[in-house]
């Protein structure tokens, strides 16, 4: 459970299989290049912060991780909240942010949450990625339509007022690179499959700017040459306050780099045949983010996008991912300099193609023809990451979903007064036979009694009026029983007790016997009223 696949798959690698993880390895190191720097100028950081992100991170992912094809990165999700971050606490506070978070989902992956974090219900994953492109989109339409203003605001309404008092100020040069690039993005896959694409356009589109020195904004004239080589390590002060500040923001990191990483690995599993180790899968998730940010990295996870990639690739190791890693640093440390002449509007059409690709518009589409309560925590959650904020999208998400699913549950446990049943001129076959003494109730409990159905319990038994002699509860259909359900099991017994009457439980199932045995409910209530069946326990309501 806690060993890398990188320990497994190495045992009789062979020279073939290192050829074809290098050849994946610098095809997905050649596609990462433009997503790194854009991921990283997206989310208001220098581009090489993308660079080292999708080097140390990558590198320690592949190493360390649980899924055989996983490449790990910066992706698109991160946008959001790293921004946010940055603009509040500076790149300081991302650093703090980013660490926090590698120690959570290390954490998680101790625990074995690994298998809890699929849980997650699909609206709410939906609902945050779709807000998150939404996100994503609006804040490239800047550098998309060149627009000449100063800094975009982050909140979304604010931004495109903004944006739409400066829309007489388009560059024509820069729509034009930028169209030109969806074109390539769009269309070279049909010339060649073995060239990503977003590298064309890039290259493309640099040699037009740089050949015919067209007047658009380029990562140099932004942000200053790149630096060809990663930084030295540092740590800013930190104290409990700033902690306490930025866990939020670390918690909602950790359950993106989780959610993502774990899809990527569920996805790739399906493409190779495979089965990944997901809390081996989220260590290396966490000890990447712990590295990455000292070095000047943001955020890495799992990047579903480039690890199909590399499996179409013929990638089929962690050797893949790490050469990845590799390709990156020589294309930093001998190229860094030329990536300051990628022009902006170029990345900027990356990042829409990415946008639509994150939008699910189908998923989400679907989705608004299932439930209601499934399209109430789709559109909350959808909302709340577009208009406030992605860490209470999805908090409010998490918990509306639970209580809605609460709702569902407690509608589906149902309680039957079989006294009437059985009283009917049709009595239901299981029924002929038996006879109901006078003075005894019986009542049958279907659906698991948690404390979202504890109430429809204690509501029937009252309908009924006073107590009667004999309460017989029939469990059959009761597969569980949490604390409420056992309380109002006793709390009925001490009203019948109290009235002197006899308080019998039939056909109880292991779960709520082991439960009621351990809270001492059966010691108080006696084993003698206890019956394998309806007539044992009508037999017993005379003696």
């Amino acid at each position: 459970m806690f060993v890398p696949k990188l320990f497994t798959t190495l045992k009789g690698y062979s020279r073939k299989a290192f050829y074809e993880d290098a050849t994946a390895g610098l095809i997905v190191g050649v596609v990462a290049l433009p997503l790194a720097i854009a991921f990283a100028i997206a989310s208001g950081v220098s581009p090489v912060s993308g660079l080292i992100t999708a080097i140390i991170g990558g590198f320690i992912i592949s190493a360390l991780g649980g899924s055989r094809v996983q490449i790990g990165g910066p992706t698109g999700a991160f946008i959001v909240v790293i921004y946010g971050v940055v603009q509040k606490f500076g790149v300081d506070g991302l650093i703090v942010t980013t660490v926090l978070a590698g120690i959570l989902l290390v954490l998680m992956g101790i625990a074995k949450f690994g298998s809890v974090i699929k849980f997650i219900p699909a609206p709410v994953v939906t609902g945050f990625t779709s807000g998150i492109a939404v996100i994503i989109f609006s804040g490239e339409v800047k550098d998309f339509l060149g627009l000449k203003m100063g800094v975009v605001p982050a909140p979304f309404f604010e931004k495109w007022t903004a944006l739409g008092s400066n829309f007489l100020n388009v560059n024509p040069w820069a729509i034009g690179i930028a169209a030109l690039s969806l074109l390539i993005i769009i269309a070279w896959p049909r010339v060649s499959q073995k060239i990503p694409s977003p590298f064309v356009a890039v290259i493309v589109t640099t040699v037009i700017v740089q050949v015919f020195n067209l007047p658009v904004e380029t990562i140099g004239s932004h942000f200053g040459n790149i630096s060809g080589a990663i930084p030295m390590p540092h740590f800013p002060h930190v104290d409990l306050a700033m902690v306490r500040t930025l866990m939020p923001s670390a918690f909602t990191v950790a359950i993106l780099g989780a959610v993502e990483s774990l899809l990527s690995a569920v996805v790739s599993d399906g493409m190779i045949g495979g089965k990944h180790r997901s809390n081996m899968e989220l260590i290396a998730q966490g000890v990447a983010n712990i590295a990455s940010p000292l070095f000047g990295g943001i955020p890495a996870t799992g990047a579903i996008a480039r690890t199909t990639t590399n499996i179409k690739s013929g990638g089929r190791t962690p050797v893949a991912g790490m050469i990845h890693a590799v390709t990156l640093l020589l294309i930093l440390l001998a190229f860094g300099q030329w990536a300051s002449m990628i022009p902006m509007a170029t990345l900027a059409a990356v990042l829409v193609v990415v946008a639509y690709n994150m939008s699910e518009w189908r998923t989400f589409k679907a989705l608004l023809r299932t439930t209601k309560s499934d399209i109430i925590v789709l559109l909350a959650t959808f909302i709340l990451t577009v208009v406030v904020d992605l860490s209470v999208a999805i908090e409010v998400g998490m918990v509306l979903a639970a209580f809605l699913f609460m709702k569902r549950m407690a509608s589906v446990t149902n309680v039957n007064v079989i006294t009437r049943e059985m009283e009917d001129v049709e009595v239901p076959p299981e029924f002929v036979g038996l006879s109901v003494p006078k003075d005894v109730q019986i009542y049958e409990i279907n659906g698991p009694f948690f404390f979202g159905a504890a109430e429809t319990f204690t509501q029937t038994v009252a309908s009924v009026g006073k107590f009667p002699r004999t309460l017989i509860v029939r469990m059959r259909n009761v597969p569980a029983i949490d604390a409420t359900g056992m309380k109002v099991l006793n709390d009925i017994y001490k009203r019948v007790h109290h009235a002197k009457g006899r308080f019998i439980i039939s056909e109880i199932h292991s779960q709520p016997y082991i439960a009621l045995e351990n809270s001492g409910f059966l010691d108080t209530l006696g084993r003698d009223n206890l019956a394998p069946t309806l007539e044992e326990a009508l037999q017993n309501s005379t003696h």
